[in-house]
């Protein structure tokens, strides 16, 4: 299991291989907004109910009840239940671009926004998690806020971009690296309380940062655990790179 994707992998025993047909995997990376879908599951109990919809975006961050996030899914308006989770979706050539796996609804039920974990995730981790057990996802260990216009301000920014390091997690990537976290309090027009002073991350390895979810994607599409990054920061006005060594995501299933 792979609390960070959920993703999990089941083995199938004394079941003949001819009797067993999976279905091909496709290259989520060619989808695009507006392109149709069907995803397949057991809503409801309902075994084998297909439904069909658009892709609705793509790169989206999932917040999870258990505390952390999954980057990089896939946003559907295929109808998506209780009981879909697992299941499907396929592009109009019947390959599987991703696995659903959420819904966004204040009922339970199905709203309009799904959520289906790509099929080059699922390429990435799965033969991992076959081969070892567990998926070591790279880590750079920060939290803090997207920058928006009011924060620009604040800061001094020219552009509302970047993603402002405000708390920096003991002996992770970024400590070791020397990256700052907040160290004044503001108050803003909302009345929320924010730590500032610290490093505002605009770039990894030379790729614009926006917000926190363009650093998340990069490091689980391209990197791996020890891998090196270069991440371009702004520090007391100035514009400067800073090396780190990307560690093991500790395991949110796992207690401390």
């Amino acid at each position: 299991v792979d609390p960070y994707t959920d993703i999990a992998v089941i083995k199938v025993e004394n079941v003949s291989r001819d009797k067993l047909r999976p279905l091909p995997l496709g290259d989520s990376s060619k989808l695009e907004v507006g392109e149709q879908v069907a995803a397949i599951g057991n809503p409801f109990g309902l075994s084998g109910s297909m439904t069909s919809g658009i892709v609705s975006q793509l790169g989206r961050m999932l917040e999870t009840a258990n505390g952390f996030n999954i980057p990089d899914v896939i946003q559907t308006d295929a109808a998506i239940n209780p009981g879909n989770s697992g299941g499907p979706l396929l592009n109009m050539y019947g390959e599987v671009i991703g696995v659903n796996t959420a819904i966004a609804s204040r009922t339970g039920e199905f709203s309009g926004i799904g959520f289906a974990i790509p099929s080059n995730t699922v390429k990435r981790i799965v033969p991992v998690l076959i081969e070892e057990g567990r998926y070591r996802h790279p880590w750079l260990g920060v939290s803090g806020r997207d920058v928006n216009a009011e924060i620009a301000e604040i800061l001094g920014l020219k552009e509302a971009r970047g993603f402002l390091v405000i708390d920096v997690v003991a002996n992770s990537a970024a400590e070791k690296a020397g990256i700052k976290g907040g160290s004044r309090t503001v108050t803003l027009s909302d009345g929320s309380r924010i730590k500032v002073g610290g490093d505002v991350i605009v770039a990894i390895d030379g790729n614009p940062v926006r917000k926190i979810n363009d650093i998340l994607v990069y490091l689980q599409r391209a990197k791996s655990v020890g891998d090196q990054i270069t991440l371009t920061v702004i520090r007391d006005g100035s514009v400067i790179d800073v090396r780190a060594t990307l560690l093991e995501r500790p395991n949110p299933l796992e207690s401390p």
